[in-house]
């Protein structure tokens, strides 16, 4: 099936991100929270990370659950992927900042 989208792999996963949470029961704070364990386990890179701080931010989402998070899957994962996923998060949080501040610059 062809699309005549032009951002067709973005439209599609925001899509799925869509279908996901309207499947799914879990309250928002604790669904942003199993996404981003979820991203550690699978080794993203920091522009997976990039696309859920604001969700989370916006669902209330805490600093010390992202850690309590880390160290919950930690046994699981390990050291290295929960290493690796720390500073992804941090580089996300950098590029978010970034951006954000690039924004308010432009601001009247």
């Amino acid at each position: 099936m062809a699309t005549t989208s032009e951002t067709p792999v973005l439209d599609t996963l925001a899509a799925m991100t869509l279908d996901s949470i309207e499947r799914c029961g879990l309250a928002p704070d604790m669904f942003m929270l199993t996404r981003i364990a979820a991203l550690a386990a699978s080794d993203a890179p920091p522009i997976s990370y990039l696309a859920h701080i604001d969700p989370a931010v916006r669902a209330g989402v805490t600093t010390e659950q992202l850690q309590d998070v880390l160290v919950a899957i930690a046994p699981i994962v390990g050291t290295a992927r929960v290493m690796t996923a720390a500073g992804n998060l941090t580089a996300a949080f950098g590029i978010a900042i970034a951006v954000a501040e690039a924004e308010a610059e432009t601001q009247p």
